[in-house]
């Protein structure tokens, strides 16, 4: 079946592929080379609470508190497993031994039309690929399986490693704005990106993401 499914894929244009395929499930679990993006659960509370509680990861991020405390991850992990977060949220594990470095997630616009990407990493694992590596599965994975026409993503000005994860996935700059920051209690300005679904599909067509 699986040969099957495979002549029928290669058969078809790209754009018929790459549209969503009513089968898929709504959040399925997601693999890359060297990372498994699930569900969070209770095991993730310690980790998740550990790397958080990070004042250079919560002054880039809009919604996370600082400090982060242990109560704060199993409040997050509840909220993530009853779906109240986001369409999408996932913890961010290693594929070789099961770490967990992070989260991200997809959350739907009011237009029915958009997502937002959101993400963030461990210090610990910042600058070796894997932010890239689950932002851009994640976003096959959006455009896959929803009748989505965008992607949306943000960052603070000054994150300039975000903003490189940002562009590396084919989002183009639309314009700059302001966000409440929960740690900074207060405004703070970002830049606006957009990866529309047919740049997605020129850029998996071409192999130009990747």
């Amino acid at each position: 079946m699986q040969t099957e499914l495979l002549r029928e894929d290669q058969s078809r244009s790209p754009e018929q592929r790459l549209r969503p395929q009513r089968s898929r499930t709504d959040c399925p679990i997601l693999l890359s080379p060297r990372l498994v993006l699930r569900a969070p659960h209770e095991d993730d509370i310690d980790a998740l609470a550990h790397l958080a509680n990070n004042a250079n990861i919560a002054t880039m991020v809009s919604r996370m508190p600082h400090p982060y405390a242990t109560a704060d991850a199993a409040d997050f992990v509840r909220r993530a497993k009853a779906g109240t977060i986001g369409k999408c949220v996932y913890a961010i594990t290693k594929a070789d031994n099961g770490a967990f470095l992070g989260c991200c997630g997809i959350e739907p616009h009011a237009d029915g039309k958009t997502v937002e990407l959101g993400y963030w990493l461990g210090e610990p694992y910042w600058n070796q690929g894997y932010a890239t590596e689950a932002a851009q599965t994640l976003t096959d994975m959006a455009f896959r399986t929803r009748d989505i026409d965008q992607i949306d993503a943000r960052c603070r000005v000054m994150n300039m490693a975000s903003r490189r994860v940002i562009q590396k996935c084919g989002f183009q700059f639309q314009g700059s704005g302001m966000v409440g920051s929960l740690a900074l209690g207060g405004m703070v300005a970002v830049e606006w990106y957009r990866l529309d679904r047919k740049t997605w599909v020129s850029l998996r067509s071409w192999g130009g993401v990747r």
